[in-house]
Formats: structure tokens, sequence, C-alpha cells
């Protein structure tokens, strides 16, 4: 109880002293408490996370009662595009759980002759980054983690190396398409990036940076790999396959397939059709999921009601939406573009500077805050950039891919990581150290950036 109320007034002094601070600086008094406020927001997201929701609808209340925002502008803040494409989302990848889609592609993708140490860590690694930029890391990652387990278990060996493996490519493989992570989305909705944009730039990245992972993972965990090697010539590998689940692809795993497949050809073409039609930007990307899970809801109308009930996180995203609100109110007062001015004088307006800095700010940050509320607040600073005649795509690939890979530093830089960690504590009475994690992460976070950043420095292709 005293550890509560001591993390309660600390919050209430940071947020206060981050506040003042602002201030002094030269902030006028909406902005400072609009600083104040969305400070104490993200605060109590890191100090409080069961009562993140509670700070989201506090803090929103006090921006309207002191008028530092309107409701005309909490509705054009909220982001609703991004909600509704979630929620759309959401409901297409509850179908796809419960038609067993994912278990019939785990079980298709490991029935590979001859396995050994090495090509099931490729393989896990290889399947956990396409998932993750297919659906979105945590649906993903719960299959992944599922299916090494099985392996590990039937193996007696220790999942957890493999399971470190499986969420570090996750979380890299998210940030390559606009499904992989909310992040992308958000960012897309923001920035004009088109899934075009995403599979051109980001996907090559990401395979690098795969790539680079991959050859880290193999060294760092080569003894555990040697183990299993063994463990599979005295087994017998194919002997794994009788114990995976099996799944037929039944009529309606067909059908789900090809709803989901419609969806991300329709999203991958959404640029060139929203040209043809004359639509706003991103209209087309906003609006796939909802008519796909439209036609679910028909088709499987029996069961429609759990889809939205249960499938739909409506915690996570009455979170993200008010957050969103908070984030806009900063840019609304003005606060981001006077944060902008300041960072470019910081930088004595050296855009590879401000880029390197926009970059290892994000990884840093989202390896101990999730990345959703990171990005949030750094949305509107990337916006304010633009009053300034900057060219700001880089800056939206530096914070795209700075909140992604920074979730692999540390145990709770990514919700993949802390679903990842959940099961192999519930499963198998095994619990992962903040250092057993910290380390591996560590190093593929940091080769990783450095992948990134050298990139969008030096290749003309990202300005």
């Amino acid at each position: 109880m005293k550890s509560q109320i001591f993390k309660l007034i600390s919050l209430f002094l940071l947020a206060f002293s981050l506040g003042a601070c602002a201030n002094f600086s030269g902030m006028n008094a909406q902005q400072s408490l609009s600083i104040g406020i969305f400070s104490a927001s993200i605060l109590g997201t890191l100090f409080f996370w069961d009562f993140r929701l509670s700070f989201a609808f506090i803090g929103t209340s006090i921006l309207l009662m002191t008028k530092t925002i309107d409701l005309e502008h909490v509705i054009e803040f909220s982001s609703l595009e991004v909600i509704l494409f979630l929620v759309g989302m959401m409901v297409i990848i509850g179908l796809l759980k419960d038609s067993g889609v994912f278990a019939w592609i785990v079980s298709l993708i490991l029935r590979i002759p001859k396995l050994t140490g090495k090509r099931f860590v490729l393989f896990i690694a290889l399947l956990s980054a396409l998932l993750a930029c297919m659906v979105d890391e945590v649906t993903s990652i719960i299959f992944i983690v599922a299916a090494v387990l099985e392996i590990c278990d039937y193996f007696e060996v220790n999942p957890v190396p493999f399971v470190i493996i499986s969420v570090l490519a996750t979380n890299i493989g998210s940030a390559a398409t606009v499904l992989g992570n909310p992040i992308g989305i958000l960012i897309a909705s923001k920035s004009g990036l088109t899934f075009e944009d995403f599979i051109a730039k980001a996907f090559p990245l990401v395979l690098f940076c795969l790539a680079a992972a991959i050859f880290i993972l193999l060294f760092w965990y080569r003894k555990s790999i040697k183990f299993l090697d063994g463990q599979m010539k005295s087994l017998g590998a194919n002997e794994i396959l009788i114990r995976l689940i099996s799944v037929p692809p039944e009529r309606n795993l067909k059908i789900s397939l090809g709803i989901f497949g419609a969806m991300l050809i329709f999203i991958s073409l959404h640029h060139r059709m929203e040209i043809a039609w004359g639509l706003p930007p991103n209209t087309v990307l906003l609006v796939v999921p909802l008519v796909a899970s439209g036609l679910v809801m028909i088709w499987k109308h029996h069961r429609a009601r759990k889809f939205i009930e249960k499938d739909v996180e409506w915690w996570t995203l009455l979170f993200f939406l008010l957050l969103f609100v908070q984030a806009g109110t900063l840019k609304y007062t003005g606060a981001t573009v006077f944060i902008a001015k300041q960072m470019l004088s910081a930088t004595g307006n050296n855009l590879n500077f401000l880029i390197s800095s926009m970059l290892w700010v994000s990884t840093i940050g989202s390896s101990v805050l999730d990345n959703v509320v990171l990005v949030a607040a750094f949305i509107p600073v990337v916006q304010g950039f633009q009053s300034l005649n900057m060219n700001l795509q880089p800056l939206w690939w530096a914070l795209l891919f700075g909140g992604c890979l920074g979730g692999n530093i540390t145990l709770v830089g990514s919700t993949a990581n802390i679903v990842a960690i959940g099961i192999v504590e519930k499963e198998k009475r095994i619990k992962i150290s903040f250092l057993t994690w910290f380390w591996i992460g560590l190093l593929v976070g940091l080769a990783t950036t450095l992948i990134v950043m050298a990139a969008l420095i030096f290749l003309p292709f990202y300005r």
C-alpha cells in the first residue's frame, strides 16, 4: 500500500514538474497544462498499468473542463479512423482463430523433412516475422509460442531461448506493413504513407534487420541449438508431426483464408483505388477491414456478438482513443510546434542528426513504455516540423522503426513480449528473468537500430 501511495505521489510530482518546466521554458498556461496532463497519463501507464484507462478518462476530462481543448477537436483528434480499422481487423482475427487458420499454417510450415536445430530457428524466426506483418504481433506470437512449447516439450529442451527468438523476430517483422503493429496504421493515417510505401521501404529494411538478428541469435544461443539438434537426432525429428495439431483445410477454413486474402489484396491496392475513385488518402485502407468484418458477421451471424464483445479489445481501444485526444491537444495548443523548434535548434538544423535523435529516442522510449503511447506522443511533434518546411518522411520511418525495434530491448518493451512471457509462465511454470532477456534484447535492438539509422541517413531512397 505504501509503495502504491509513493508511486502516486511521484506521478503527480513528475507531471507537475514537467508542466512547470514547460511554463518556465516559454510555453503559455494551456500548453503547459497539456504537457502536464499528457505526462500524467504516460506516467500513469508506466506506474499503474491496470489503471491506465482511468488516467486517460480523468486527464481528458480536465482538458475539457479547463477549456484547453473543445469537444469539436476532441472528436477530430480521437483518430476514429484508426480505432475503426483496428475494430475491423480484430473481428477478422477472431474469425481466423475460430477457423483454425493459424494452427493449420504452423502445422504446414513445421512439416519439414530432416529438421535440425538451425533449421528450426530459421523457420520460427521467419514464420514469426511473416505472421506478425500479415496479422498483428500479439495474435502471431500466441500461435508461435504454442508451437515452440510443443516442440521443446517433445524434445525435452529449455523453451526459453526459442521463445525469445520468436518474440524478437515478431517485433522486427511487425514494422514491415501497416498491419503488423497498431503504430503502423497510426503513422500511416497521420503521415499519408501508403501500404505500398511500407512494402517498398519498410519491408526490405525489415529483411536486413531480421537477417542480422538471426545471425546474432544463432551465435548467442549456439549451445541451446546444438543441444536441440542432438535431441532431434536421438528422438527422431519426424515424430513431432504426430504431436502437431492436424487441421485439414475444411470449407470454413478455406472461406476464412479467402476473405483474409481478398482483404490483403484490397489493402495493398488502396492507394491506386483511392486515386482512381477520387477518394481522400487512406479511405480504402481504413474501410476494407470494416467491409470484410461486416461480411464475416453476416456469414457467422450466430457468432457476430462474440466477435464484437470478446475479440475486440475495447479496453485498449478506448485507451488509445483518449490518448490520441491528449496527444492532439499538444498540437491544438501549439506545444508541439514549440517542441519541434527547440529540437531543430538543438540539432543545429542538421536533418541527419534530427533523424538519428528521433530514431534513438523512440527506440529507448519504447523499451520502457508501450510503443503506441510513445508514438502517439511524438506524432504531433513530427507534424510540427511540417510548418518549418521540412521533409518529414525519414522522421516517420525513424518513429516507426524506433517504436518496433525498441520493444525488443526489455521484457516490457512490447505487448508481444508480455504475452509470450505470460504463456510460458502459465504453461511451463518458467519465469524469464529481466537480465536473461535484456542482454540479448539489447544486442539485437542496438544492431537492428544501427542498420535502420544507416539506411535513413545514407540512402536517398528514404528521403
